[in-house]
């Protein structure tokens, strides 16, 4: 870099391919759209909103270093180590300052290091500074004028030095009589000022010296450090292992359950409560855990509204795709998912007018979720492998981290992300896991490689019980898992899987056209006990009876060879609903639609059948329902590689030495944001520009303008050696040039 530029833009012209390519690497904002020169880049990188958004990501160490440069600057190293009380730490300070530097925040001038105007104006009251007054006293005048306070005057000094600057004097016949003349002292010495009638200032100078020439109280050049748990990194890998085992199981089973039987769209967008408390038992989940998962399948493309007259929640045609993947690459899916998503599913059930927040809805949105789900992993991994910090612990390293994103408090948001990322196997008892690494490099085929080890092999066997239960030692894959899922009913969790076989569930085979048989054939095909006898007992008994009552439409009918069958039926008052009445011995009809009453009576457990048009058994299958494939979210960059970064500045590069020379009163076309920023740069430093100035006519000026102010799309200043000052439009001014 020059040791000796003028301006930020002249810093930028000097500085290497490489150094450029490392600012719009770690500043990508000022890569899109690509900058058609050097000239350009400085300007953007004085825009209001790109410094936000660099100050956003800088560290308590180079943030403190920035607000002395910002307060003493131009200022040398040496300097900015004294008033930051660090001067035996010069190299450290060096390096912060170099490093602030090579973001564009501030640069090298002839005087020292100098941050860049709007950084100044975005940075505002450093380190609880107020602005330098002009009648303030300096040097000696200042230090006698101390030490003429007497011990009232120096006690609201002493309340004001650290900041914040502004305080409240009474006045007129209110408050202590003593206080208001001590601040009638300290105005009398301008050592306050005042700025309105109850409120005053503590200048800048008076401030500095005050502390002793340092800008902060408490420098914090290193990030905190405590004693972190140190966990085995095999250990926590493999916790986490199980822990995304779990969360595949549980996706294919929400995907099973709402691929056939899906739930509504609330009409204001969302899950229904009951829905997800219905999901939540199904998985033998908490409602919290289960809003996450469902958050977690929606940001994945796994599951999705589908566009009927009546919208329900389903599994996508994408679902599918991911269940052929490996458990790693499942699970990657998954895990970057939850990085990524914009949804918070802590979020949930939290107030939201007279009502609570649905799963699923919009208000689960957390604009500022992505960020800081990446904030806290960073952390982590910012740590020794294995280390488990706790949130308290946590939450100081990350207002170290980031200070202007995050609260002095401890943010429950920080809570909640340690908790979704155990659920995601993104960490194991609270330690980063190596996978988790490369989800946070945003590498998904890397994380599954690293994880596919730690996940349990899935199992194809269960061990078939005499009381009806198949127990599952392990995550079940293949045909047993679609046998299971068809026959049973899942029981209870843990190390193994207990399945219920149900009559309802060999009804669902029999339904699909399987005979007694087959049932018994799939059963003993994975089970490593055989089938015992009660089970075989049920599955013929069960097939006995199946079919016995068939149904048609009338709206419906019902039909039995079974006259006692149907006096049942009747009879039963919890049918009264289907409003069943007989008209043949054998025969019962319904306004009911056939599918309702064959639900109705199967859930009254009389084993019905469908029959067609002709009296012949109509086969069902499962229905798996499908929501259409969303389309894919359009990209939004956020980061640039360094290939890209490379073409950039080649660009700018090429962009710049093609610039118009010599005539710099016919300034190129600039746009915009560096039009604006120009103008500014120009009004600050008092210096003139040239400017292209579109009339009304069409025609195009050309005008030598010394600004004074830009605001409100307008730039006022005067023109040549006109003392008369005029507005011009900032959109019709057409291009900058400096005045040579």
């Amino acid at each position: 870099m020059p040791t000796r530029a003028r301006s930020l833009a002249d810093d930028l012209r000097g500085r290497s391919h490489d150094e450029l390519v490392a600012l719009l690497v770690q500043r990508p904002d000022l890569a899109r759209p690509t900058p058609a020169d050097l000239t350009t880049l400085a300007a953007r990188a004085t825009t209001r909103s790109s410094v936000q958004r660099a100050l956003a990501g800088l560290d308590l160490a180079h943030l403190q270093a920035l607000e002395v440069i910002c307060v003493i600057g131009p200022a040398r190293t040496a300097d900015v180590a004294t008033a930051l009380g660090q001067a035996k730490r010069s190299a450290l300070v060096r390096q912060l300052v170099e490093e602030l530097c090579a973001l564009a925040l501030c640069w090298h001038g002839p005087e020292g290091y100098r941050a860049a105007r709007t950084v100044q104006e975005v940075v505002g009251a450093p380190a609880g500074l107020g602005p330098d007054t002009e009648d303030a006293p300096t040097g000696p005048a200042l230090t006698q004028a101390l030490a003429s306070l007497d011990a009232p005057a120096r006690a609201i000094l002493d309340a004001l030095t650290w900041g914040p600057p502004v305080g409240v004097l009474p006045s007129g016949g209110t408050g202590d009589t003593t206080m208001r003349r001590a601040g009638e002292q300290l105005l009398a010495l301008h050592l306050l000022r005042r700025t309105d009638e109850s409120h005053v200032l503590l200048p800048r100078q008076v401030a500095l010296e005050l502390r002793g020439g340092r800008v902060h109280r408490h420098p914090e050049l290193v990030p905190p450090t405590a004693e972190d748990t140190v966990l085995d990194t095999d250990l926590v890998d493999a916790t986490a292992g199980g822990r995304a085992a779990q969360l595949l199981e549980q996706t294919a089973e929400l995907l099973d359950a709402w691929g056939t039987r899906p739930p509504r769209v609330l009409r204001t967008g969302g899950l229904a409560v009951r829905d997800l408390t219905r999901t939540a038992a199904l998985l033998e989940s908490t409602p919290t855990e289960t809003a996450w998962l469902v958050e977690v399948l929606h940001a994945a493309g796994l599951v999705a509204a589908d566009e009927s007259t009546e919208p329900a929640w389903m599994p996508t045609g994408e679902s599918d795709d991911w269940a052929e993947l490996s458990a790693g690459d499942r699970w990657a899916v998954l895990a970057s998912a939850w990085r990524t998503m914009a949804a918070g599913a802590s979020l949930v059930g939290s107030p939201d007018g007279n009502a609570k927040v649905n799963a699923l809805s919009l208000q689960t949105s957390w604009p500022q979720g992505r960020q800081r789900r990446h904030d806290v992993l960073a952390a982590l991994a910012s740590l020794p492998a294995g280390s488990a910090p706790g949130p308290d612990r946590l939450a100081d390293l990350l207002r170290w981290r980031h200070p202007i994103r995050m609260s002095r408090s401890t943010d429950p948001g920080v809570t909640a992300v340690l908790r979704e990322a155990e659920w995601a196997g993104i960490t194991g008892r609270g330690a980063l896991t190596t996978a988790a690494h490369h989800v946070l490099a945003g590498d998904p085929a890397a994380a599954a490689r690293a994880m596919d080890g730690h996940i349990p092999e899935a199992v194809e066997h269960v061990l078939v019980q005499a009381d009806l239960t198949a127990v599952a030692p392990g995550r079940l894959d293949g045909p047993a898992r679609s046998v299971m899922r068809l026959l049973g009913e899942v029981e209870s969790r843990g190390g193994a899987t207990v399945h219920r076989i149900t009559e309802a569930g060999i009804r669902r085979a029999l339904d699909l056209g399987w005979s007694a048989d087959r049932v018994l054939s799939e059963v003993s095909a994975i089970s490593r006990t055989g089938v015992p006898q009660p089970l075989e007992y049920l599955v013929r008994d069960v097939a006995r009876r199946h079919g016995v009552a068939r149904v048609g439409s009338v709206g419906s009918y019902v039909r039995s060879d079974d006259p006692a069958l149907l006096d049942r039926v009747l009879a039963d008052r919890a049918l009264a609903v289907l409003q069943l009445r007989r008209i043949a011995p054998t025969v019962l009809v319904s306004p009911v639609t056939a599918g309702t009453v064959l639900d109705v009576l199967r859930e009254g457990q009389y084993g019905p059948v469908p029959e067609g048009a002709d009296g012949a058994l109509t086969l069902v299958s499962l229905q798996d329902h499908r929501a259409a494939r969303r389309p894919s979210p359009p990209t939004r960059v956020s980061t640039v590689d360094e290939e890209t970064a490379s073409r950039i500045v080649a660009t700018m590069v090429s962009g710049e030495a093609n610039r118009p020379r010599g005539d710099s009163r016919l300034p190129a076309p600039t746009e915009p944001v560096v039009t604006s920023a120009l103008l500014r740069e120009a009004a600050a430093e008092g210096l003139p520009v040239w400017i292209g100035y579109a009339d009304e006519v069409g025609g195009v000026q050309r005008l030598l303008l010394r600004p004074v102010a830009v605001e409100q799309g307008r730039v006022r200043g005067t023109v040549a050696d006109q003392d008369v000052p005029r507005t011009f439009l900032l959109h019709r001014i057409s291009g900058v040039a400096a005045a040579d």
